[in-house]
């Protein structure tokens, strides 16, 4: 076992007080620092403070140490910890500050090579936009934001959440009204992260590379669909209680159209979870960071251009 440990420091041209409370308001639902949409959120079970339990994607960790505005500690779980990562805000000044950033953990075999190969490029990423988004929030402004590098882009494409099956929604009322008959339906869900839209006409483009057209509309969810000879399918865009579901339901009218389904159905799966997922980062990966969020709530001025 070895011992890994990385630091990133910033000066901030803002008090460290302005730059203490909005740390402080990391893992919660307006949380101005933590990088999401375009990465997992940070949540807890609890308000932030000692003992709440959570973390970001697949990293688990428990609050060990708060000072409010000053210091956080995270204790990476399960326990023992093997080690934690930390967040400091240092005066330097009224009107300026050093934000650092400390990860220590133990690392052995293929969780080395991991850390080295991976773990290391993504850590480094999202700590950096922590910064960018501290910055922007207190200053209006960033003035050097990171960029991803090829390698980071590809892993946050490998990453991503992934669809999960489950139930049509009762929700998806048009899609469960569609037909009076139905011989095949199936749905797909995914978890919105923050800042994400939850208007279903904003996820309207999953079926892209096909010109459906909208056939139903209520609140919450669209409805796209086309008849045919030998089939009719509908497609439900349900956005609600904080998830996106694409659900299809389809009605077949003569042997043809079972023949032709009996083979379309063997790809369907594949295919609707390839769109909602690839739906679901390209939407993400366009929605302003945390930092501009923040900034446009104080101002009330959501159409601010990012400086």
């Amino acid at each position: 076992m070895g011992m890994v440990r990385d630091v990133h420091t910033r000066t901030i041209p803002a008090s460290a007080d302005t730059v203490g409370a909005l740390i402080d308001r990391l893992g919660s639902d307006d949380d101005p620092v933590f990088p999401t949409p375009a990465w997992p959120a940070m949540r807890f079970d609890r308000p932030l403070g000692v003992g709440a339990d959570g973390g970001h994607g697949f990293v688990r960790y428990r609050v060990a140490a708060h000072e409010p505005g000053r210091h956080i500690r995270f204790d990476f779980t399960p326990d023992p910890p093997t080690g934690y990562h930390a967040i400091f805000v240092r005066p330097l000044g009224p009107d300026s500050c050093l934000v650092e950033h400390v990860l220590e953990n133990e690392h052995g075999g293929v969780q080395k090579l991991l850390w080295s190969a991976a773990i290391r490029a993504l850590h480094s990423t999202v700590v950096e936009e922590i910064f960018d988004n501290i910055e922007r929030a207190a200053t209006g402004r960033v003035g050097n934001p990171v960029r991803w590098t090829p390698w980071v882009r590809l892993l946050n494409r490998l990453v991503w959440d992934r669809p999960k099956a489950v139930d049509l929604p009762a929700g998806a009322r048009l899609a469960h009204r569609a037909f009076p008959r139905t011989d095949f339906q199936d749905a797909w869900q995914m978890e919105l992260r923050p800042g994400m839209p939850e208007d279903p006409a904003a996820w309207q483009g999953v079926l892209r590379g096909a010109s459906f057209p909208v056939v139903g509309r209520e609140e919450g969810e669209i409805l796209l669909g086309e008849d045919a000879g030998h089939l009719d399918f509908r497609a439900s865009i349900l956005v609600e209680d904080g998830r996106v579901t694409l659900g299809t339901v389809v009605r077949t009218h003569n042997t043809a159209g079972r023949l032709y389904f009996a083979f379309v159905r063997r790809v369907h799966p594949f295919m609707a979870r390839t769109m909602l997922r690839r739906t679901h980062r390209r939407l993400a990966l366009a929605v302003p960071s945390a930092g501009e969020r923040e900034r446009s709530r104080v101002r009330g001025t959501a159409g601010e251009a990012p400086a």
